[in-house]
């Protein structure tokens, strides 16, 4: 006799994912009234940063701007140790904020969400999980996160390894003691780029296997600036006002002048002083990086120029010298010893552009031209289904069925990031479209969550049943997205920004890079406009309320 199905809980709104995005989600709808549940794979909140325990694993975002905004009080009662978290660190916070706001008992951990299916007689969600739960939602926010599917490389052989192997994005939570091993790293994407110094300081010998060069910059870390933060914390809320304003979701001066009008000895200047700051700021030295492949060139022979100056050996600075794609149209990484590691004499570099690896063998790898490699351990720093990856996970039907993998085939197609026509009540936190990882991510998840509540809230005052993006609307959205991403260098990278790093994966640039600001502007325009380019039904029916 089989065990009778669980009672469907009924619910104003239930949240995937326990991160940054889905605990202040929570927050604001119980502030407004809403009832809401929160289902999350890990045993505890983090996001991201419950997964992501590499060695060496860090924020790319300083501290002070990588924090909650919303309320005023919590950078005064939360003190950072260093200009760039650790994932420990960021870990501990986001709990502390869990604990001090009580959002704990809302959040149904080490449970996956399995599918979603829309019912139209009812205008409600149908959640189930793996658990056997099964919920009834007016609406449904996904806050699955833009880099939280972990891609482990289909490599024949990887099941006959004799060794131990790891993925970063999926590292083991007790660590990993890698002293007095042989161990291999294929990938050299930003997760290789932090992890790689403390493995090779720990390795009997380690060996990275690189298809393509990154560029990478020095954090320049240390300890917090007191000064600044003081300058900071004297209005906070002023300060976020201003990186919600701004290109990247960052408070910083802007460029004013091209790299082609500056002379040779003026961008060597700037260039150096912006190296010297650490982190991004090299990025906004001069306003036509991004859109002049010869303004670009100079920035990327500058980092060129500092490779060489920091590896010893010639032909290994020459291999770490990216050459592929413009500066910065890949994530740009932001790393603390990596070129210098490779000054080490227990690592070695092995450039697999074209000679890729073939198979993982019984004891380590083999390359096409069949140089075989042993390792003790192998870790897989080959990064993330990006953006759309979580929710590809998760069956995610419409109206009349349609399944959101189906709708996205060719890419996915949204209205502001927000919504996918066909799809109503749902919502995706920085999804695809939106400026997301282009941004301080902390920034553009709290301006979609701030959006989302008010919406939600507008529709309950107007007894209002469903709102849905209209086809029209998604189309014009995609079109401009690939329009301004047309105008700059990103497209010319065979970046995760265009799920170039997944086989079979369509090549569409997902993220807005119009700016953080703009985006903003859009999205509040088109709430005061009664919702512009939405579609809102207002027959409530009978049994959902």
């Amino acid at each position: 006799m089989s065990e009778a199905a669980a009672p469907v809980r009924t619910l104003d709104a239930l949240i995937v994912g326990a991160g940054f995005a889905g605990l202040y989600q929570l927050l604001r709808l119980r502030r407004a009234g809403f009832t809401a549940q929160v289902i999350e794979a890990g045993d505890n909140v983090g996001g991201t940063w419950y997964w992501n325990r590499y060695p060496g694993a860090r924020c790319d975002i300083e501290s002070l701007e990588y924090q909650y905004g919303f309320d005023e009080a919590l950078p005064h009662e939360w003190q950072w140790s260093e200009r760039y978290a650790t994932q420990p660190e960021i870990l501990r916070y986001i709990n502390w904020v869990a604990d001090r706001f009580d959002l704990r008992k809302d959040v149904r951990f080490e449970t996956r969400v399995t599918s979603a299916h829309f019912n139209e007689a009812t205008n409600r969600w149908l959640v189930t999980t793996d658990r056997g739960d099964a919920y009834s939602a007016k609406f449904c926010v996904m806050a699955t996160g833009c880099l939280s599917a972990a891609r482990v490389p289909d490599f024949k052989g990887l099941d006959s390894y004799k060794g131990e192997w790891y993925h970063t994005g999926e590292w083991p939570h007790e660590g990993v003691d890698f002293t007095g091993k042989t161990v291999g790293v294929i990938g050299t994407g930003s997760s290789a780029i932090q992890s790689i110094p403390l493995i090779a300081a720990q390795a009997k010998h380690l060996t990275v296997f690189q298809r393509t060069a990154n560029f990478s910059v020095p954090a320049h870390n240390g300890p917090i600036d007191e000064e600044y933060k003081a300058k900071i914390l004297q209005d906070y809320t002023a300060f976020r006002r201003a990186a919600r304003a701004s290109q990247g979701g960052v408070v910083r001066a802007p460029a004013e002048k091209s790299a082609l009008e500056a002379t040779p000895e003026e961008r060597q200047r700037e260039f150096e002083i912006r190296w010297e700051i650490g982190g991004f700021a090299i990025g906004g030295a001069f306003i036509d990086l991004a859109i002049n492949e010869e303004a670009n060139a100079t920035a990327a022979e500058f980092v060129r120029s500092k490779i060489r100056q920091t590896v010893k050996d010639p032909a290994t600075a020459e291999l770490l010298c990216p050459r592929d794609y413009p500066f910065a149209t890949k994530r740009l990484c932001v790393d603390t010893g990596y070129f210098e590691t490779f000054n080490r004499d227990n690592v070695s570099l092995v450039d697999v552009k074209n000679n890729p690896v073939a198979e993982i063998t019984t004891t380590g790898l083999k390359l096409q031209d069949g140089t075989a490699y042993d390792f003790d351990a192998i870790v897989f720093a080959t990064g993330f289904d990006a953006m759309t990856g979580a929710l590809s996970k998760i069956d995610i039907q419409g109206r009349g069925g349609l399944k959101l993998n189906e709708k996205w085939e060719h890419g996915p197609r949204t209205y502001l990031g927000l919504q996918a026509a066909g799809f109503p009540n749902l919502f995706t936190i920085t999804g695809p479209g939106s400026p997301s990882v282009l941004s301080n991510m902390i920034v553009s998840i709290e301006q979609h969550v701030d959006w989302i509540t008010d919406c939600l809230e507008y529709l309950r005052d107007h007894e209002t049943a469903t709102i849905e993006a209209t086809t029209r609307a998604e189309d014009e959205w995609v079109d401009h997205v690939n329009t301004v991403a047309s105008f700059t260098l990103y497209p010319k990278a065979n970046s995760w920004y265009l799920g170039a790093n997944v086989p079979g994966k369509p090549r569409v640039f997902m993220p807005y890079i119009g700016g953080v600001g703009n985006y903003a502007q859009k999205c509040d325009q088109v709430a005061k406009d009664g919702y512009e380019g939405f579609a809102l039904d207002a027959k409530e029916p009978v049994s959902a309320r």
